[in-house]
């Protein structure tokens, strides 16, 4: 089966394209390596076959607000005998400052590069398609766990662009309810790294996520660690999120492009998290453990815009994809410090 992976290069991309690739899934990355790496597809390459492993590869470099370039790969595969049957698009813009700062720039190549990457695959009669979606569109709420059918109220532009790529997709299915087998699975926030250590999560400057962060500052790449507010209302007072294992995330992919094949026709929109909260401080101190790296840190203000928690309800992903996430926080600290131990340059 020939999977077409938008942004298969990036953090969540390169780890689902190599299990892909592992599970014997013909795969084409087409990506702009704009926030991500070449040298991650060499990688994954070099992983398979140190492992002896048959695999069916091809990375193109494009934008998806090309649509001559999108036309091309799909008119190129059907000329091959071996059309792309479904799209998981992980392509986009991701930060949430920046889309404060360039709206019409998150709004371009989220959301109009999205309708391009639709109407061709309806043109080329390519009708499944698994979004890469955020929980960042719930936006502020204090009813934990969150479930898909929470109302979605984003604060920021990144936010308002998934959803209205989510109502885009809704809108396609209900034109023709026979045809689009649609998943959009909504993230918490993906983290750790593969457990060889040679692929992780590499952020361009300064890292706005909080793991990377702390690798960073036990590699000593940063002095110390900021932590917003210690007078939450949670046990120990800071902060609490949903963290996933990447390969947790990148399982519910394949998970995910299983259950459409399964169907005839389908849309829904499923939580992908731990289904757990972790606050700042136990990260923290399940890091140090783990690794035996100590992180100095520093208490800052409260961050407008934050809440005390914000953790998944994944009770709907258990029921429809069979998924439920297998590896622990420690884990997550034990592969993420690999990672960055080995890399501390990240790609560089």
């Amino acid at each position: 089966m020939r999977l077409l992976l938008t942004g298969g290069a990036g953090f969540i991309g390169s780890h689902t394209s190599l299990l892909l690739l592992q599970r014997g899934y013909d795969v084409i990355i087409y990506d702009s390596f704009v926030n991500s790496s070449y040298k991650v597809i060499n990688v994954i390459k070099s992983y398979l076959d140190s492992d002896g492993i048959d695999y069916k590869l091809k990375t193109i470099k494009g934008d998806i607000r090309d649509k001559s370039s999108l036309e091309k790969i799909f008119k190129d595969s059907i000329k091959e005998g071996n059309a792309i049957q479904a799209v998981i698009h992980f392509a986009g813009l991701k930060s949430v400052a920046e889309s404060v700062k360039y709206p019409l720039k998150y709004w371009d190549v989220n959301v109009c590069g999205t309708k391009n990457l639709l109407e061709i695959m309806k043109d080329n009669e390519c009708y499944s398609i698994v979004f890469s979606s955020s929980a960042t569109i719930y936006g502020l709420t204090n009813a934990v766990p969150i479930s898909e059918d929470q109302t979605v109220s984003p604060m920021n532009p990144y936010g308002k662009t998934k959803v209205a790529i989510e109502n885009m997709l809704c809108d396609l299915f209900k034109s023709n309810m026979n045809l689009w087998k649609i998943c959009s699975l909504r993230y918490f926030n993906p983290v750790g790294a593969h457990p060889s250590g040679l692929m992780g999560e590499d952020p361009i400057g300064i890292p706005s996520n909080l793991f990377p962060y702390i690798t960073q500052v036990a590699i000593r790449r940063i002095n110390l660690l900021k932590v917003f507010g210690d007078n939450w209302n949670t046990e120990d007072g800071s902060g609490v999120r949903d963290y996933i294992h990447i390969m947790d995330l990148s399982e519910g992919h394949i998970d995910a492009i299983g259950f459409l094949k399964s169907k005839k026709s389908i849309y829904e929109s499923i939580n992908l998290g731990s289904g757990k909260g972790y606050s700042v401080f136990q990260i923290i101190r399940e890091f140090e453990l783990s690794t035996g790296c100590e992180i100095p840190f520093l208490i800052e203000g409260r961050r407008d815009g934050d809440v005390a928690e914000y953790y998944a309800d994944i009770s709907k992903a258990e029921r429809l994809l069979g998924w439920s996430p297998k590896r622990s926080l420690k884990q997550i600290c034990i592969d993420g410090w690999n990672w960055q131990r080995n890399n501390p340059e990240g790609y560089t």
